[in-house]
């Protein structure tokens, strides 16, 4: 057992003092002359609609719309998404809403398609057809010729004015002729559904305005669409069926046209939401949308397409703006299908690499924005009546996953979303952590509302969340805490810590303190335990302290205590949780080498499904940072897990594997997720596939390319930790590290040619690269600066705020050639005998060892020649031991080292 005073010798609590999040100053872009590119998705053919196909369900049971998934593209403000599919005779334009919720599966409730939207147009051949999605500017187009008359349609989500506008355009006068025809999807008679799982709605036309009302029965939720048609030039006329329930507006012989859509429910995120126990009482009270949508409406119709699209793109490029990537990638003169196919067959193409980090940006910009409804499994897009998993919050990986690239990639306003969530559903997290304590661990019960802190289990939705059990322990809080660390500690937002982020994790803190029993040994274990979603004979497998929860535990922890100093919290949780940190023992290392997913498992593979798509295991390598460089011989041990676990996997399950080798270092093993992520698990649209589409897997996807190319876990700033040979050159700017530093770097060759680090709001700034001791550093102007050498590969130097360092003529150096192969053999009782060969008897090795759990090796012999007679008193005491030998090159440098182990437990 290490102690805590042990293990914080071997973790990294190293902060550097930065600040809040500002956009790259583009004079700092062009000293490293980092592009700023046009990025689009475009295609050369209509998107089919053939609807869902119910003979085809997928996993979960779940229909299929092949059309839908594989080839509409997403817009989106937070309010609401909708996926263009772009077609001349009828558009399909497919609403979601993120509260309109049905009963759907698993007792959250469903999110459910909005509005389908229908402009008929029966153009039948349009020639030069093309359609797309420009992510530089969040705006969809559709063009081609018909009869000669080019016709044209821009669609943009807009945030500010809470609005999905579609701008329609003829070459020629008069020559615009369509119809408005929305419908509101599946209807459910009150009569035939039971447990009042029923969709009423209607449809009306008056004057240039469509109204869609309707009533969800499951929660009671009252929604309303409305749609403005404005026409210049021609006329129009609103239409309306015997019923009055299925209107439209047919627009005949215009020049031009605009369409507005405003969307709402009376859904109001706050606590009552969450604690109201029955169903239909949620949304008791709350008024009807017809004034909110309506007032939407009237302020964006007062302005022209022109303002409207300003507004837009003022507030897009705000934040899509700030990060740039160049890998040599030139925008393709072929469509974006056809790109990704010839991916898929082995020709790499940087562009679409990039174009699928920034993707990722865009996406989160689209679905998850101040006000809003955070990010959900599918973003803010369903077609579906029942979404595939509800189109929930679900808490043991994938709601975490949307909000890896917040921080890296310079978009931290939007985990503000979840962070409104969080404080909405903390009331009823408070009562399930009383209610799982007092079922689990009723000696640690407090009686006072908030004394047993919260706590959240896998699913959630904007009407319920869940406690702890089943599949996924009490680490799954701890696991969703890991954002809020992550919020601060990136952005060293004061007020947010006090206000958000502290109460959160301190929170959590005093619920994880309570769900752990001492055994044996004296450790503390969480009991009940579960890594999430592992199975033993067809069960999932309840146990005792798992490493998911363990580590979690342990996580959240060292963040309370960390946060704790900061605001001098001296409250009774910071002592309690400095006494356990040292009793949780998170880390244990099997006979296989790996970390151990259970502790009761020896070899790897004797619990559970043995390449299981979840690494819960691995939280402690990434998203969490207790595996770290500082803990070597961890690092090696997950490693080991990692090559076991294999590299393919569902699409989320291959981006979280993606970062977790990136945080090994190895760029170009984290370059190999990252093309099965787009080879196998990637549609036409570069939407993420489970199957079936999950947003998680590009998030996860765009934080991985982040990870690899800037690291700051560790107590300092790493750019290009995990490089890939495969990007020989480039460069970026406006990744994010900890603290806050925006950082710009460019590489020739695989080497470092330049960096410069903008700090926010100031304080040490450490930065870690090869030889960066003898780079030239200057300041804004120009000025040479000296920075305190902690050794060749490490600096540090204060800044303030506004700061920019600027590092260049970094020397170049040389990686080690590893040896191939580590061979243990045991000799006899007390002498095993390493060999691994050696070209010649001059070549220069070191030889560690590392017994049990430790987390890090212990130096044992320099070595010239190819072998090495371990001697011990008595072998079988050791117990299991890793060995493990590097080579020595000419600079001094140690290559990566191979392992051996021997096993006597």
């Amino acid at each position: 057992m290490y102690k805590l005073e042990k293990l914080v010798k071997h973790l990294v609590l190293g902060m550097v003092v930065f600040g809040a999040s500002s956009i790259w100053t583009a004079k700092a872009q062009n000293q490293l002359k980092t592009p700023k590119k046009v990025y689009k998705l475009w295609y050369d053919a209509q998107t089919p609609n053939r609807g869902a196909d119910y003979s085809k369900i997928q996993a979960g049971g779940f229909p299929y719309d092949a059309d839908w998934e594989n080839w509409s593209l997403p817009i989106g403000n937070g309010w609401l998404g909708a996926s263009i599919f772009g077609r001349a005779d009828t558009e399909r334009i497919q609403l979601t809403e993120n509260t309109l919720l049905n009963k759907g599966k698993y007792g959250l409730g469903s999110l459910t398609n909005f509005a389908e939207l229908y402009l008929e147009f029966n153009h039948q051949k349009p020639v030069g057809f093309e359609r797309g999605l420009s992510i530089s500017d969040a705006i969809s187009y559709t063009k081609y010729k018909q009869d000669g008359v080019e016709y044209s349609r821009e669609y943009f989500a807009s945030y500010p004015d809470k609005v999905l506008v579609i701008k329609l355009k003829a070459s020629a006068k008069g020559k615009l002729s369509f119809a408005v025809r929305p419908v509101i999807p599946y209807l459910k008679n009150p009569d035939t559904t039971k447990n009042r799982d029923y969709r009423t709605g209607t449809v009306t036309a008056k004057g240039d305005l469509i109204t869609l009302v309707g009533k969800m029965g499951f929660f009671d939720i009252a929604y309303e669409g409305q749609l403005k048609v404005t026409t210049y030039g021609g006329t129009k006329q609103s239409i309306n069926d015997e019923k009055g329930e299925n209107g439209k507006i047919i627009v005949a012989n215009a020049d031009s046209a605009m369409i507005i859509v405003a969307v709402g429910t009376n859904y109001k995120l706050e606590s009552r939401v969450f604690t109201e126990k029955e169903e239909t009482k949620k949304l008791e009270g709350y008024p009807l949308p017809h004034e909110k949508v309506s007032n939407i409406i009237a302020a964006a119709a007062k302005k022209s397409f022109a303002d409207l699209l300003k507004t837009h793109l003022d507030d897009y490029h705000t934040y899509f703006n700030r990060a740039q990537l160049d890998l040599g990638g030139a925008m393709p003169n072929i469509p974006t299908d056809k790109l990704l196919a010839n991916y898929k067959a082995g020709n790499r193409d940087p562009y679409l690499e990039e174009l699928y980090f920034q993707f990722g940006r865009y996406l989160l910009i689209a679905c998850s924005r101040k006000g809003t409804m955070p990010a959900n499994l599918q973003g803010v897009w369903t077609q579906y009546d029942i979404s595939p998993w509800t189109s929930g919050y679900w808490h043991n990986i994938n709601v975490q996953m949307n909000y890896w690239p917040a921080f890296n990639t310079n978009l931290a306003e939007m985990f503000t979303a979840y962070a409104d969530y969080y404080k909405a559903f903390r009331e009823q997290a408070q009562k399930g952590a009383t209610n799982y304590i007092k079922a689990k661990n009723p000696s640690a019960l407090s009686s006072s509302p908030d004394g047993n802190g919260w706590t959240i289990g896998t699913g959630a939705s904007a009407y319920h969340i869940t406690e702890p059990g089943g599949h996924s322990g009490p680490g799954t809080g701890g696991f969703t805490t890991k954002m809020f660390w992550d919020h601060y500690d990136f952005t060293r937002d004061k007020n947010e810590l006090i206000n958000t982020d502290y109460p959160a994790i301190k929170g959590m803190g005093l619920f994880l303190s309570k769900v752990t029993k001492p055994n044996s040994e004296g450790l503390l274990l969480a009991d009940p335990s579960a890594s999430p979603e592992q199975r033993v004979n067809g069960n999932y497998y309840v146990t005792k302290g798992c490493a998911f929860d363990q580590e979690m535990i342990y996580e959240n922890h060292q963040d309370l205590l960390t946060m704790a100093k900061i605001v001098v919290d001296k409250d009774s949780i910071v002592g309690i949780a400095e006494k356990q940190i040292g009793k949780l023992d998170p880390i244990q290392v099997g006979n296989s080498g790996q970390i151990k997913e259970y502790r009761e498992e020896k070899k790897y593979g004797e619990f559970g499904e043995f390449k299981h798509r979840h690494i819960s295991h691995m939280v402690a390598l990434y998203p969490g940072t207790l595996i770290n460089s500082n803990t070597p011989a961890w690092m090696d041990a997950a490693k080991v897990t990692l090559n076991l676990r294999s590299d393919f996997s569902k699409g989320w399950a291959i981006a979280h594997r993606m970062n977790a080798w990136a945080r090994t270092k190895d760029g170009d093993r984290a370059y190999k997720l990252f093309t099965n992520l787009l080879t196998t698990c990637t549609k036409d649209n570069l939407w993420d596939t489970h199957p079936p589409f999950q947003i998680d897997g590009n998030f996860g996807g765009t934080a991985g390319i982040a990870e690899m190319l800037l690291q700051s876990h560790e107590g300092y700033i790493a750019p290009l930790p995990a490089l890939t040979s495969q990007w020989k050159n480039g460069s970026y700017s406006g990744l994010v590290a900890r603290g806050n530093f925006e950082v710009a770097a460019a590489w020739n060759n695989g080497q470092a040619t330049a960096f410069e680090i903008k700090a926010n709001v100031g304080g040490v700034c450490k930065v870690y690269y090869p030889n960066i001791s003898k780079a030239t550093i200057t300041d804004e102007k120009g000025k040479k600066l000296n920075a305190t050498k902690e050794n060749n590969d490490l600096i540090s130097i204060t800044t303030n705020k506004g700061n920019i360092l600027k590092l260049t003529a970094i020397p170049t150096y040389n990686k080690v050639a590893s040896i191939d192969t580590l061979i243990a053999k045991q000799v006899d009782d007390k002498t095993v005998e390493l060999s691994w060969g050696a070209s010649n008897k001059n070549e220069h090795f070191k030889v560690y060892k590392a017994i049990g759990n430790a987390p890090s090796y212990e130096f044992v012999a320099n070595i010239t020649g190819g072998s090495y007679l371990f001697k011990v008193g008595n072998i079988a005491s050791i117990g299991r031991c890793t060995f493990k030998v590097t080579k020595v090159g000419d600079n001094g440098r140690e290559s990566e080292g191979k392992l051996a182990y021997i096993n006597n437990q």
